[in-house]
C-alpha cells in the first residue's frame, strides 16, 4: 500500500513539476519574440525586418532540431537528470544576453537559448513513464499545456521593461524564476525508471517506423502553426511602415498590446491541447485529425481573406488556435503506440519536425511578402496532410492506437 502511495505521489509530482519546468523553459525560448522591437535600436535592426525574423526564429531551430538527442537521452539516462541540466544551461544564454550589443552575437546567443526548447521532449519522455496507456492523451495533453509559457512571457515580459525598453529587467526575471524551478524540481521529484541497457541504435530505430514521420509530418502542421504565429503575431500586427495594422498610439504601448494578443493565442492552443488529447482517448484519433484539419483549412482560408482587416485576420488565428491545440493533443496521444520503449526518441523526431515547421514558415511569409499568398501556402500545406491522412489512416488500414477500441 505505502508502494502505490509513493508511486501516485511520483507521478503527481511527475506531472506537476515536469508541466511547469516546461512552461518556464519555454518563457525562455520564446522570449525573444515579444521583445524583438526593443532589441531593434541595441542591435542595429529594424523592426519587423527580416533581420528581426530571423532573430526570432533561431532559437526554434535548435530547440527542434535538439529536440531527438534531449529525448533519447532522457530515456537512456532519466528525464530528472536531463531536465535539472537543460535547466541549468538555459541559465547561460539567459544571463548573456543583457549583455550583448552586436546582432551576429545576439544570433549565437539565441540559438544556444533554443535549447530551453528541447524541454518538450525532455517532459514528454520523462511524465509518460508514470501513467497508464488509457491515460496517455489526458496526461500527455497537461503536460503538453507547459507550450503555455509562449503565452506567459508575450504578455508579462513587454510589461516588466516597461516603457524605456530595459530588457536585462526581463531577463533577471526569468534567471530567478528558472532558478527557483531547478531547486523545486531537484527537490520534489523522482527518477524515472530507465533501461540503461538501451543502445543509441535502438532508440534511433524509431526513424525506421513510417508511423514516425507520417506524425511528424501532421505536427508540422499543428504545432508547427503554433509556434510560428506565436512568434509572427506580434510582427504582423505592429505599427509602422514595414508592419500592416495600427494597434496602439506609441511604441511601448503596440510592443504590449501586440504582446497581448500573441499570448491569447498561445493560451487558447495550449488550453485546448489536452482536450484534444482527452477526446483522443475516446474517439479515434485519426477521425479526429480530420476533423482537426478541416478546422485548419477554414482558418487559413479566413486568413487568406482578411490579410488587410484587423478584425478577420484575428478571427482566422483565433480559428487556428483552436484545431491547432486539438490537434497537438491528438497527434501526442499517438506517440508513445510507435515505440512504447523509445517514447522519447519518438517524442523528440515528432517534436523537431513539429518545430521546424514554426522555424520555416516566418521565412516563407518574409520570402514571399505577400500575406494572402503565404496564408495559402498553408492552405496547401493542410491539404497536404489531410491526403496523407486519408491515404494512410483511413484508406490505408494504418491500426495505430485502433487497436485498443
Amino acid at each position: 500500500m505505502e508502494n502505490v502511495k509513493n508511486k501516485k505521489y511520483a507521478a503527481t509530482m511527475a506531472l506537476i513539476m515536469g508541466t511547469l519546468a516546461m512552461l518556464v523553459s519555454f518563457m525562455a525560448w520564446s522570449s525573444i519574440a515579444p521583445l524583438a522591437t526593443a532589441f531593434a535600436p541595441k542591435l542595429g535592426f529594424e523592426a519587423g525586418s527580416a533581420a528581426q525574423k530571423m532573430l526570432v526564429a533561431v532559437p526554434v531551430l535548435l530547440g527542434s532540431i535538439a529536440r531527438i538527442p534531449m529525448g533519447i537521452l532522457s530515456d537512456r539516462l532519466g528525464g530528472k537528470k536531463v531536465y535539472l541540466a537543460l535547466m541549468v544551461f538555459t541559465l547561460i544564454p539567459l544571463l548573456i544576453i543583457p549583455h550583448v550589443h552586436s546582432y551576429s552575437v545576439m544570433l549565437w546567443v539565441a540559438l544556444l537559448l533554443g535549447m530551453a526548447g528541447t524541454s518538450f521532449a525532455v517532459a514528454i519522455s520523462y511524465v509518460s513513464v508514470w501513467f497508464p496507456a488509457e491515460k496517455q492523451g489526458l496526461v500527455l495533453g497537461i503536460a503538453g499545456m507547459g507550450n503555455i509559457g509562449n503565452a506567459v512571457s508575450a504578455l508579462i515580459l513587454p510589461t516588466i521593461i516597461g516603457a524605456n525598453k530595459d530588457i536585462s529587467k526581463a531577463y533577471t526575471f526569468l534567471v530567478i524564476l528558472m532558478v527557483i524551478f531547478i531547486i523545486l524540481f531537484a527537490v520534489l521529484t523522482k527518477e524515472m525508471p530507465t533501461d540503461k541497457n538501451k543502445t543509441i541504435g535502438q532508440a534511433l530505430s524509431v526513424a525506421k517506423e513510417k508511423d514516425t514521420w507520417y506524425l511528424s509530418l501532421f505536427y508540422m502542421l499543428t504545432f508547427g502553426s503554433f509556434m510560428a504565429f506565436g512568434n509572427l503575431i506580434p510582427t504582423l500586427i505592429g505599427k509602422g511602415n514595414v508592419n500592416h495594422f495600427v494597434i496602439a498610439d506609441s511604441p511601448a504601448k503596440v510592443l504590449v498590446v501586440a504582446g497581448f494578443w500573441a499570448a491569447g493565442f498561445s493560451a487558447v492552443a495550449t488550453l485546448l491541447r489536452p482536450v484534444g488529447g482527452m477526446l483522443a482517448d475516446k474517439i479515434l484519433p485519426k477521425k479526429l485529425l480530420m476533423l482537426v484539419f478541416g478546422g485548419v483549412l477554414i482558418s487559413t482560408l479566413i486568413l487568406a481573406a482578411g490579410s488587410h482587416s484587423f478584425a478577420i485576420l484575428m478571427t482566422g488565428i483565433f480559428v487556428l488556435a483552436v484545431f491547432a491545440g486539438i490537434g497537438n493533443g491528438v497527434v501526442f496521444k499517438m506517440v508513445p503506440y510507435v515505440s512504447k520503449k523509445n517514447t522519447g526518441a519518438v517524442t523528440g523526431f515528432v517534436g523537431a519536425i513539429g518545430g521546424l515547421g514554426g522555424f520555416i514558415y516566418p521565412f516563407v511569409v518574409a520570402g514571399i511578402g505577400n500575406l494572402k499568398t503565404s496564408f495559402l501556402v498553408l492552405t496547401a500545406f493542410t491539404i497536404l496532410c489531410a491526403i496523407v491522412l486519408y491515404l494512410v489512416f483511413f484508406r490505408g488500414g494504418d491500426t495505430v492506437v485502433e487497436n485498443e477500441r
